[in-house]
């Protein structure tokens, strides 16, 4: 697998991970919400954050070394931390001293389409900073994958650069999903594509690719992204996969059917196996493939983890 051909990565060797851990309360509902009464509903508390997902998905598509920075509250870092090593994935999670973990309502509405909203409290998440961050991390990396929420924010924003700073200078391809079309409208088209500078891998949804590009049609809007971005996979949901590089389309890949219970962490479900896939010499368009089916297997499960490897 080639991204830049001085950028290929080595077999073997770990996938860092720099990103949100929260709490996820997944509230699955029939229906529309009743407004000033009560909605049935069930209800459970689960391990979530974009970051954390995707390093779990990429340990259960087969990458032996996954490691994952985040910033947690001490309210609950001991059962964030067990959670994710079950997973497989090797917890590099930061304490905050003040704010509490993350939290994300996620209202899921258990007709077909399974779609789901979410309520954001980012807490720890988004105060991660380039204290937290250390170039050693990157020591036995072969491929760093940055979550886009730590855009954000201001320190996640500097955090960002100095671990771009750092994999160009030891030569570690960067990937990045850039999270949420709602928080890419206020932080802005031009300044999101400025603060990527330097990725080779862009995963970003249909929605996310036709706001940073203005055009709207998917196709369309990845192929102009691979201009500035080498390798663009544009997740469609049921359509599948879109693949582009150096400005022309590359593939397009159908999505596994699947009848969805919940639709939370699909995308990130996507983003590991794909990464995962091309780490083990996969062609984008075979990473594609694997991350549809990863996809489909979130989509079946409640909450957006894979199961526990133990």
């Amino acid at each position: 697998m080639t991204v830049r051909r001085d950028s290929a990565p080595r077999q073997g060797g770990a996938l860092l991970v720099v990103g949100d851990v929260v709490t996820d309360v997944v509230a699955r509902h029939r229906g529309p919400l009743a407004r000033g009464t009560d909605t049935a509903a069930t209800i459970r508390t689960l391990p979530g954050g974009a970051g954390a997902n995707m390093a779990c998905w990429a340990a259960h598509w087969g990458w032996t070394d996954v490691r994952l920075l985040g910033r947690v509250g001490s309210d609950s870092a001991v059962w964030h931390e067990r959670e994710l090593v079950a997973c497989g994935v090797r917890p590099l999670l930061v304490r905050d001293p003040e704010a509490p973990t993350g939290t994300v309502v996620c209202m899921v509405d258990t007709d077909a389409s399974a779609e789901r909203t979410f309520l954001t409290d980012s807490g720890a998440s988004l105060r991660l900073e380039p204290r937290d961050w250390s170039d050693a991390m990157l020591d036995g990396v072969v491929w760093l994958h940055l979550s886009g929420y730590l855009l954000f924010s201001a320190t996640g924003r500097a955090l960002v650069a100095e671990a771009l700073r750092a994999a160009r200078a030891r030569r570690v391809p960067v990937s990045l999903d850039p999270a949420s079309a709602g928080f890419l409208v206020e932080l802005g088209v031009d300044r999101f594509l400025a603060l990527v500078d330097g990725v080779e891998v862009l995963l970003p949804s249909r929605d996310e690719a036709c706001l940073l590009t203005g055009l709207p049609d998917t196709a369309d809007a990845a192929v102009r992204l691979s201009r500035h971005i080498p390798l663009v996979v544009t997740k469609q949901g049921a359509d599948g996969a879109l693949v582009a590089r150096d400005g022309a389309v590359l593939t397009r890949v159908s999505a596994r059917p699947t009848t969805p219970r919940d639709t939370t962490g699909a995308g990130d479900a996507f983003t590991g196996a794909f990464i995962a896939t091309l780490l083990a010499g996969g062609e984008p368009q075979d990473a594609a493939a694997e991350g549809c089916r990863a996809g489909a297997h979130a989509v079946e499960r409640v909450g957006g983890r894979p199961p526990a490897a133990t």
